[in-house]
Order: C-alpha cells, then structure tokens, then sequence
C-alpha cells in the first residue's frame, strides 16, 4: 500500500475514534465481534492485513440493535472478496448470505476453472434461490421470515481486475489520486432505490396492473409504502479495471 494511502486509512481510524470515544487498540482484530463490543457502536474490526493486490482494513460500526447486516473479507493467494450485505425485517436474510454466497461462488469459480461477471452472477443467484427454498421451508414455525430481505453488494479483485455485484442501494466507491494529488471518489454501483425518480419509472413499468406500486409514505417514495430498496437485476454486475 502506498504511504499517502496508509496515512488516509489511519487517519480515518482516528476520526472514527474520537467521533465514538474508541481507539484502535479497543477492538477485536479477528473475523468477529467480541463479547466486549456486542453493546459498543464499533462492534467489530481487522486491522491492515495483506490481501492479493496489497492491504486492507476493516471497521463495523453498529447501527441497530438487533443486528440486521453482515460483512465479510475473504482472502487468498490470487483472489479478495469483499461482501456487505444490508439486511432489512430481520437479520435472516443477510444472514444467510454470508454464511452461503462465497462458499458457492468458490465452489463454482473451481468448476470453471476461472472468475467472471457470469460465475459471480450464478452463485448470487443460486443463493437467492436457496434461501427462497429456505423462506418456504420455514415459513409454517417462522412467518415472519417472509418479510425479511437483504441488499447485497460483493467485490472481487482478481487478476488486475475488481468485479462489482450489486443488488439493492449499498453503494461502492473507489478513491484514486487526481492531477491535484487530492483523493478523489468515484461511485462503482447504481442505487437501486425509489427515491430516484428513474427508478420509480422502471418499478411501475414492471407493474403496469398496479397503482400503489410505488407511493409517497412518511415524506419518502417506497415500494407498496414500506420500503426504498428496489431490486433490478439487468443492472446487477459492473467490471472495472484496476491500474496501479
């Protein structure tokens, strides 16, 4: 990792810091949350540690609590996976994700031989299928679980090249250095959400038949007056190259 990159990272860590009174030696640096964190609003992190391409850190910070979202960082010799996986009604779903997508994206990566937009997009969705089965499954001792869902967003950086899934309105953004030196973002994904209006048109394109598909509730456009995340999967995958 270059050296403006590390001081950017650990001076975030210092913001995050002081803005929750922790510091970086306060926390669990294994796969997750420690008993002494499960009521702190820093519930879990890793510091720098090596992955395929050079270093990563990663830092969860608890928003509810019941805790609905899971992350994950995997690494390997040739292969980094990241996944953030925002649950929604209940930690079922986002759940499940974590435990079953990469073990199924590895496992058919190594029957093809290779990684590709179209390997990422067959275990996201035989994942989804699996955890319909599940939902129906389990719908006649748990009905609430009909209700739960899960935005999911995944990284994959492979061979000089960072592959993006996204469903839902979790957001990747990538920082290089601009002519001015200055760190300068750039947003990977598309937000599947209905507070933007091209996203309302295409909900109501797929529901014709239905007038209250999308309606205004609490100040906010939600589907069926519940909920802002939409899902599109024609616009699922992004590839983008790495340089440097």
């Amino acid at each position: 990792m270059p050296s403006w990159l590390g001081q950017m990272v650990l001076s975030c860590w210092e913001l995050v810091g002081r803005i929750l009174g922790t510091s970086k030696d306060d926390v669990s640096d294994d796969d997750g949350p420690d008993d002494s964190l499960l009521h702190s609003p820093l519930f879990w992190s890793r510091d720098l540690e090596k992955h395929s391409c050079g270093e990563f850190s990663v830092a969860v910070i608890r928003g509810n609590e019941v805790i609905e979202d899971h992350s994950q960082v995997d690494t390997g010799r040739e292969v980094t996976f990241v996944g953030v996986y925002d649950g929604h009604g209940g930690p079922d779903a986002s759940r499940y994700i974590s435990r079953r997508l990469f073990r199924t994206f590895i496992r058919i990566a190594k029957e093809k031989g290779t990684i590709s937009e179209n390997i990422l997009r067959s275990a996201v969705m035989e994942t989804e299928d699996e955890f319909l089965s599940f939902v129906r499954g389990s719908f006649g001792r748990k009905p609430s679980i009909a209700a739960v869902g899960s935005c999911c967003l995944v990284g994959i950086i492979w061979r000089g090249s960072l592959y993006v899934a996204n469903l839902g309105d979790s957001r990747a953004v990538i920082g290089s250095l601009g002519e001015s030196k200055k760190v300068v973002a750039e947003q990977l994904t598309r937000d599947h959400n209905v507070g933007l209006e091209e996203i309302r048109s295409e909900v109501r394109a797929l529901h014709p038949d239905d007038p209250y598909i999308v309606v205004e509730n609490q100040g906010a456009w939600r589907i069926k007056g519940i909920i802002q995340v939409s899902f599109n999967m024609h616009d699922f995958l992004i590839s983008c190259h790495i340089t440097g």
